[in-house]
């Protein structure tokens, strides 16, 4: 279990009352931002933890049982939990489920005939507004739970959104460094489509939405000519993952490994730091100069 954080000064000049709240994440960034607005009104319950995978994850009764006593289970949403069924039957009555994607804009995913197929695209968090938005739903949804401290976690969720701006702002201007026609980005997985949405890129994902979409002959002899008439610099492992198809894509097509980018947001990596490591990551990979 973690301890929930001092948020900034904030705390210590806003009076805090009520019990503290326990909050069960169903996705490590969510747990990161549940203590940058709750502060220390707040312990979050990451059920995931920092090596474990939010496409495959379901919780066992040992990890309910961690949970015990949350008022509120926050998960990411857009179809990326197939437990929710399950989940709502269980704790019904007991606390309240809030699908943080539930409203915000979505794009389109694939949808295969597997079990972890997705129509809608779930990985929301790569893009800055959207999560921005969820810090809003996020600070609403712990006001409703502990009126007495709705003023203290709508002043945090109020400075946590303006080092989004910040983190926005900033890069803005580093991926300014990469030529247009070098926005090009190559992953191991479809995780990346809203920042590439959102910034400009063009998406080259080896894989589908999830790590066990590996490509057939024919899907990867056309991402192989794909990679080649685009000229991409760099493919982009993740740190989750490094899959073997990566290393055949490089031999086949004389393209370099870049450094590994956090996909999921697991690793136990706030969303701040995950976000500017993909970012200098990839700029430093795509970058003119390499």
């Amino acid at each position: 279990m973690f301890r929930a954080l001092l948020t900034v000064a904030l705390s210590g000049v806003l009076p805090l009352s009520g019990a503290v709240l326990k909050i069960a994440v169903l996705h490590p960034l969510l747990g990161d931002l549940v203590r940058q607005v709750g502060g220390t009104q707040v312990e979050a319950i990451d059920l995931i933890g920092p090596k474990g995978d939010p496409h495959h994850f379901e919780p066992k009764p040992e990890d309910l049982k961690k949970a015990e006593g949350a008022t509120i289970y926050l998960v990411a949403g857009m179809g990326l939990e197939g437990y929710l069924p399950k989940l709502k039957s269980v704790i019904a009555g007991k606390a309240t489920l809030v699908d943080v994607g539930a409203t915000l804009p979505t794009l389109p995913g694939k949808d295969d005939d597997d079990d972890h197929s997705h129509s809608i695209d779930p990985h929301w968090w790569h893009s800055i507004d959207r999560f921005r938005r969820a810090t809003g739903i996020v600070a609403e949804a712990l006001a409703s739970a502990s009126p007495e401290n709705a003023e203290l976690f709508r002043k945090n969720a109020e400075i946590y959104r303006t080092e989004l701006d910040d983190l926005e702002r900033w890069t803005r201007r580093e991926i300014s460094k990469i030529p247009r026609d070098r926005r090009h980005l190559a992953t191991a997985h479809a995780a990346f489509n809203y920042f590439c949405k959102d910034f400009g890129f063009t998406p080259h994902p080896v894989q589908g939405l999830n790590l066990e979409q590996m490509p057939d002959p024919k899907e990867l002899g056309a991402l192989v000519k794909d990679l080649k008439e685009n000229h991409i610099a760099a493919i982009f492992p993740e740190k989750e993952s490094n899959p073997k198809i990566l290393m055949t894509l490089t031999n086949d097509t004389g393209i370099r490994l870049g450094e590994p980018l956090i996909a999921d947001g697991t690793g136990g990596v706030g969303y701040l730091e995950m976000f500017r490591h993909n970012v200098a990551a990839i700029v430093k990979g795509l970058s003119e100069h390499q």
